[in-house]
């Protein structure tokens, strides 16, 4: 392995962008969205950045099962867009959008089956009463 892939395999492990990475390693900037490509398909540079997450993974104990049981923790949460709340309906929308990328809710190719827990939530959802707002609440006061 040449010190310019190595110095991609750092570049990469970054942003886990090809393109920049080859770029910030020294390759030119005209061939970066082809090279960056080129060099994750090469065995050697792909088993070391493999090597490098691992590590990393290891080192920072943050494994998917963490990102995926702190974003259920977000998604879990009770949202407000009131100034002083703690988490705001965007966020947890954010949070529930990247969960259900991970069990492929998105990807259009087959829907998934609701898991008796789903139904249960949805169906207590359609049936939380809608809070009633007053003038009073939209008076500056």
């Amino acid at each position: 392995m040449t010190d310019k892939q190595r110095r991609f395999i750092n570049e990469y492990l970054i942003d886990l962008n090809a393109t920049q990475a080859a770029i910030r390693a020294g390759y030119s900037r005209k061939t970066a969205d082809r090279i960056g490509p080129e060099l994750l398909g090469k065995t050697c540079v792909s088993k070391a950045i493999r090597e490098a997450k691992a590590e990393r993974q290891e080192r920072t104990e943050i494994t998917q099962d963490y990102v995926l049981l702190k974003l259920k923790e977000i998604a879990d949460k009770t949202a407000s867009d009131a100034q002083d709340s703690d988490l705001k309906y965007s966020n947890k929308i954010k949070a529930l959008e990247l969960l259900g990328k991970h069990v492929g809710v998105f990807d259009g190719k087959e829907k998934p089956e609701p898991d008796s827990y789903g139904k249960q939530a949805l169906a207590d959802m359609l049936r939380a009463p809608k809070p009633n707002r007053d003038i009073k609440d939209f008076e500056d006061g």
